[in-house]
């Protein structure tokens, strides 16, 4: 299958305590260089705990942020210094917060609009026939193109967010939690929404949520980040069930589950390393049960063994493990 997208080096770092002469105190880099590719009509997941990058790494895809070092390339094109409008018509951002995503001066049709007329400079009757191809789409009335954002319910400005993203005709949409700020059962009626639009019209998804269980539900793949690095990727069906990294592992222990009781971890340390002051090695050997002295001095890089798992890790768990 061909490349939707491939991140070649991809990081991010920020300047911490700048100065008005001189180099900052220090930097926090909040995503460390990766590889990654994601195959056309591909649902990748991207989980990890809150400040492990996966939004940075998110803004850094759709043009928010510009990349530290490395390259985006979208279907073979390089994006990295290019024009944004290229960004916007080849992906889009979903944003986790439906309400406060979507201008509160503006009706749902000048919302829808914007896209229309910057990215691809349709005319009047050309954009209303999009529009209205893009609310039938996504289950929305056309009445509601002249009501205002703080007219509707979650799952409603969700289902604008998303025909927004898809008015810009993009093939790849980053979905930064699409589905958290939503009641349960609004939930499943937008993942339902997603799957459908994503067969539709033939899209590549980068599926980003702390929810294990919906990733693993709506993902082909899953990658997970730790403190800014990949340390495993693998197949939805597989990645939990069978993890070969500690800190998959850790998650999917932790994750709550119906009729379970909730467990902490058992670990000697539950928070994400200081960005200030990184430690040696693996970023994770303080809380592995089975970090050796390599671990604590030497970085792991990325590896792929004889079943296609990709994992970051010298003492890599085992089935029997």
């Amino acid at each position: 299958m061909s490349e939707a997208l491939r991140l070649t080096d991809l990081s991010k770092s920020f300047a911490v305590g700048k100065r008005l002469f001189g180099p900052p105190k220090a930097m926090v880099h909040a995503v460390q260089p990766l590889n990654l590719t994601v195959t056309t009509g591909e649902t990748l997941g991207i989980v990890g705990e809150s400040g492990c990058g996966k939004s940075t790494l998110a803004k850094m895809l759709v043009g928010l942020l510009p990349p530290s070092t490395g390259q985006i390339e979208i279907e073979g094109a390089v994006l990295d210094n290019a024009d944004p409008a290229l960004f916007g018509k080849r992906i889009q951002y979903v944003f986790q917060d439906p309400i406060s995503s979507l201008n509160p001066r503006k009706t749902i049709r000048q919302i829808m609009e914007v896209p229309l007329r910057r990215l691809h400079q349709m005319d009047k009757a050309t954009r209303a026939a999009r529009i209205h191809e893009i609310f039938a789409a996504v289950n929305l009335r056309e009445e509601f193109l002249d009501r205002y954002p703080h007219e509707f319910s979650g799952g409603q400005a969700q289902r604008i967010g998303i025909a927004r993203a898809l008015a810009a005709q993009a093939r790849i949409l980053i979905l930064d939690e699409p589905v958290s700020a939503l009641d349960v059962s609004v939930q499943a009626q937008v993942l339902n929404l997603l799957a459908d639009l994503k067969e539709t019209f033939g899209l590549t998804y980068l599926f980003i949520s702390h929810d294990l269980a919906v990733v693993e539900a709506v993902s082909d793949r899953i990658a997970v980040l730790y403190f800014g690095a990949i340390v495993e990727v693998g197949s939805a069906r597989e990645i939990f069930a069978n993890a070969r990294h500690p800190y998959t592992a850790l998650l999917a222990a932790s994750a709550p589950e119906v009729g379970r009781p909730i467990v902490a971890p058992e670990t000697a340390a539950t928070e994400l390393p200081d960005p200030l002051s990184p430690p040696l090695g693996c970023a994770f050997n303080e809380r592995c049960g089975f970090a050796t002295d390599r671990c604590r001095a030497e970085k792991p890089a990325l590896t792929t063994d004889e079943t296609g798992r990709a994992f970051a890790c010298f003492n890599p768990l085992s089935k029997e493990r």
